[in-house]
């Protein structure tokens, strides 16, 4: 197993209209390696932004199909991590 550190597993928080409606309820939406598993979301979340994290809840979405010109082929599976932080704690977005 290698040892990744935190910006390798934390690709970037996901800031879509989902995402901020989860935000009043302390659940934040990350764009995570594939290979992470909670445990190493938890520990990166918790050193990058300084929060303490619950909970995590993770999904794989898998690549939708493209087409270019007359070739078709997929976009790459992504991996999603649904934080949610303890009572009092907050990521700053701005």
């Amino acid at each position: 197993m290698t040892n990744k550190n935190s910006y390798d597993i934390i690709k970037t928080l996901l800031r879509t209209e989902k995402a901020q409606a989860l935000e009043p309820l302390r659940k934040y939406l990350f764009l995570v390696d594939k290979s992470s598993d909670k445990a190493q979301i938890k520990n990166a979340v918790e050193e990058i932004y300084k929060v303490k994290v619950d909970s995590v809840n993770t999904r794989i979405v898998p690549g939708k199909l493209r087409r270019v010109r007359i070739k078709a082929g997929y976009q790459p599976d992504r991996k999603k991590a649904f934080v949610t932080l303890k009572e009092g704690s907050k990521i700053d977005i701005t």
